[in-house]
Parts: C-alpha cells; sequence; structure tokens
C-alpha cells in the first residue's frame, strides 16, 4: 500500500485557520496519510524540502481584505525558486480558508490558491462535495455548509477565538485532507503501474 505524503501549508492570525489546518491534517492522517504542518511565516529549510518531497500540498490561510493573509503572500512569493525548476509540477494542490462573513471573498482566497498551484504545473483537488444547508430541510450543520466547490471554506465571528470554528467547517475540512490523501494514493497508484 502507498502512503502518500500530504503537506500542509499554512498560515493562522487568530488562531481560526490552525484550527482548519489541524482538520486536514486529521482527515489526511485518517486516510493513511503521512501529514506534515507546516506554519508558512515560520517556514524552515528542512520543511522547504518536505514540502519539495510531498506528494500534495494544502494551502490554507485566513481571507484578509478579499485575499490570503500577508505571510501567505510572501510564502506564495518566496515559492518562486521551485517555479523556475517546476519542482512541484505534478504535484497535487488543495486549499482552505476562513473568514468573520459567511462570504468574505473567501473564493478569491481559493482562486489565489487555484492560481499558484496552477503556475507550479499542480493538479488541483476541489471539495468534492455538493453544497449543504441550501434548503428548508437542511441545516447549519452540514458538511460544505457555505457552499464552496473549490475548497473548504469556513466562517468564524469576527469576535469569537478559534473555539467558535463552527463544527460543520472542522468536518468539511476534514473531509479535504481524506479527499487529498485518497486522490494522492490514487496517483502515485497510476504513475505506479
Amino acid at each position: 500500500m502507498t502512503t502518500p505524503v500530504v503537506s500542509i501549508a499554512y498560515h493562522s492570525g487568530y488562531g481560526h485557520t490552525a484550527v482548519l489546518a489541524e482538520a486536514v491534517r486529521t482527515g489526511a492522517a485518517d486516510a493513511g496519510a503521512e501529514v506534515h504542518v507546516i506554519k508558512v511565516d515560520e517556514i524552515t529549510d528542512e520543511q522547504w524540502e518536505t514540502l519539495d518531497r510531498s506528494d500534495a500540498i494544502v494551502f490554507g490561510s485566513p481571507t484578509y481584505m478579499g485575499t490570503a493573509s500577508g505571510a501567505f503572500h510572501v510564502f506564495a512569493e518566496a515559492t518562486s525558486k521551485r517555479w523556475f525548476g517546476q519542482d512541484w509540477k505534478d504535484k497535487l494542490a488543495a486549499g482552505f480558508t476562513n473568514s468573520a462573513s459567511k462570504s468574505g471573498d473567501k473564493l478569491h482566497t481559493l482562486q489565489f490558491f487555484q492560481t499558484l498551484a496552477a503556475q507550479h504545473g499542480m493538479t488541483w483537488v476541489n471539495l468534492g462535495l455538493l453544497p449543504g444547508w441550501n434548503s428548508s430541510t437542511a441545516s447549519e450543520n452540514d458538511l460544505n455548509r457555505l457552499g464552496f466547490f473549490a475548497g473548504a471554506a469556513a466562517q468564524t465571528n469576527s469576535d469569537e477565538g478559534p473555539e467558535a470554528v463552527h463544527k460543520a467547517d472542522v468536518a468539511t475540512a476534514e473531509h479535504l485532507g481524506r479527499r487529498v490523501a485518497e486522490t494522492a494514493r490514487t496517483f502515485a497508484l497510476g504513475r505506479a503501474a
């Protein structure tokens, strides 16, 4: 059985996005992946090497002012060395974000991640879920309660701490982690064949 290596490269300003990073880690580990969680604002040379040997990299950041955080943008620009060599070509990529508003321009952050991945020649793994909480019989406790397709999106009130990250959003991030790990395993088996 192939053990995929999944790394989660994220920034969290106030801890909410860190909760999601841990949920992605849990989902990927539950699916049998070797998982590494990397804070991009504290990244070391060894962690860069971990990203280089990963089968999949999941990007995460809060959505600030309509895009990923400044700290994540610094990391994204620092990946240019890998871009020149196309070192991450054919790796898998996915993403997650959190903001205080229900929409809060989270789609733009996920699209920023998708563009970064595309520049590196990576293959994007979407959420793979229908939207939840969009009918009279649905609930805010549904997976994908905010109805995003590109990645996992969460909403946490601006006046509440990380403990208030919605349980459905945590479960959605876990789903994303499982999906990335399972997709990475499928890709590895395909390459081996």
